[in-house]
């Protein structure tokens, strides 16, 4: 029989394909007015490596969803377009040297290494329930990976304790791998015990509330969030790891209640986070006064923020084009600020089509979830859906002033190859519990 689902995929990977590729054209013909073929030949090198995934998934993952790839594809090229526009500015200025000095190339190397590491997932994990008899394993790994920036010696950042530098030559930031590890622990240890927490409780408001006992997991989790704040100076990580728990906790339990728990105790820990410590109040101070004068120009300023939403609103309705704005005016443009680069090229139509993207793509795994065949499959395709759709409304959020600015990376678009990896293994993980879930046994007559 044919592959249906297989020849779906194909037909928008190579859509995605040339879509990243007509960007990256674009970009050389608007800074350089030519076709620059060594850039070209690194990124036909990834469109080799996401052609041998899906050959693969033909294989090993025949009924894997057909989206996933594709937009992951498609997020991860435009994300490198953008980033590859910025450093043509800082080459022909004389900031970063050509070649491996440019975070164009370093981002097209992570991809490949990214491709690789999703290739031997899907060949590896032939039965992702395997993953559920290491439950507390994977809860050890992530905790070990939020704590390895405080070994000495490893450390790397001053701003935040969340990079790993080995020999200052390669340096991650084990948080991101660290969600996937704490993710997987969750839907074992949700499955475990999800007997006692939808036990009976106290019917007050509509809701059925659970009884105080019950709460020990949710507050050991705040507490754990806190401590990644405090501790590691990372307001991001805590509240994707905090949110993801309670968005995990409620389809396990289905009980609204865990989720107004959840969200006065994060209301309340950011509160207090904000009044004392000294970062969080300053990215408060951004958040609420971001255009006044003292402010931007103050160290740790809104000035950043500011001339993040004046790209935006220089990119107005369809953007001033790829390769014809100024986005590298803005502070780290490449990396925590990539949505409003983009913005400022794509303009309003071309966010609005990156955040559709991300809808689609949250909505497959969630379908994946859903639909899933035992509670630890629902439970990590939800918690790892629910992440990504977390992550994104973080950071756009706080790079258009809805909410106050957090040191996270915008999955598959933001410069870094921790992330890079990270969302990719997602991607492997989600095509294989819905392979699983959509393969119907074959029997064999005869």
């Amino acid at each position: 029989m044919p592959q249906k689902q297989r020849n779906r995929e194909l037909v928008l990977l190579l859509f995605a394909l040339v879509v990243a590729g007509a960007s990256i054209v674009l970009v050389q013909l608007a800074t350089k007015g030519s076709v620059q073929p060594t850039f070209l030949v690194l990124a036909g090198v990834l469109a080799a490596l996401t052609i041998a995934l899906h050959i693969v998934l033909r294989f090993r993952a025949p009924d894997a969803d057909p989206f996933v790839v594709p937009i992951a594809t498609l997020l991860t090229g435009l994300g490198i377009a953008e980033i590859y526009r910025i450093d043509i500015h800082w080459v022909d200025v004389g900031e970063v040297t050509a070649g491996w000095g440019e975070t164009s190339m370093r981002q097209v190397a992570w991809a490949a290494i990214s491709l690789v590491a999703t290739i031997v997932l899907v060949i590896a994990l032939r039965n992702y329930r395997v993953l559920f008899r290491y439950t507390y394993i994977f809860g050890l790994a992530g905790l070990l990976l939020l704590l390895l920036p405080f070994v000495p010696g490893l450390g790397s950042d001053a701003n935040a304790d969340v990079w790993v530098s080995i020999a200052g030559i390669f340096s991650f930031q084990p948080g991101e791998l660290a969600k996937i590890c704490l993710a997987i622990f969750f839907a074992g240890y949700l499955v475990r015990t999800r007997e006692s927490l939808v036990s009976a409780g106290h019917r007050f408001l509509g809701m059925t509330w659970p009884r105080a006992r019950e709460l020990g997991p949710l507050l050991v989790l705040w507490l754990l969030s806190l401590g990644i704040i405090v501790l590691q100076r990372d307001l991001g990580t805590g509240l994707l790891i905090f949110g993801m728990f309670v968005a995990m906790l409620y389809v396990a339990t289905g009980k609204t209640s865990w989720v107004v728990i959840g969200l006065v105790l994060a209301g309340g820990g950011a509160f207090l986070a904000s009044r004392v410590l000294p970062y969080v109040g300053h990215r408060f101070n951004n958040w609420l006064n971001a255009f006044d004068p003292q402010v931007i120009n103050q160290p740790n300023g809104s000035y950043q923020l500011v001339q993040g939403i004046f790209g935006l609103g220089q990119g107005g309705l369809i953007g001033t084009g790829l390769g014809q704005g100024r986005p590298y005016i803005t502070p780290l443009a490449q990396s925590d600020y990539i949505l409003p680069s983009l913005g400022e090229e794509l303009g309003l139509v071309g966010v609005f089509a990156i955040l559709a993207l991300y809808m689609v793509f949250v909505s497959r795994g969630l379908r994946i979830g859903l639909t899933g065949q035992d509670d630890f499959g629902k439970l990590l395709a939800t918690g790892l859906a629910f992440t990504i759709a977390l992550q994104v409304f973080i950071m756009v959020g706080g790079v258009t002033r809805i909410i106050p600015l957090t040191g996270l990376t915008t999955p598959f678009l933001a410069a870094g190859g921790s992330s890079l990896i990270a969302n990719w293994l997602i991607v492997g993980v989600l095509l294989r519990i819905s392979d699983a879930v959509r393969r119907v046994p074959r029997v064999v007559i005869g």
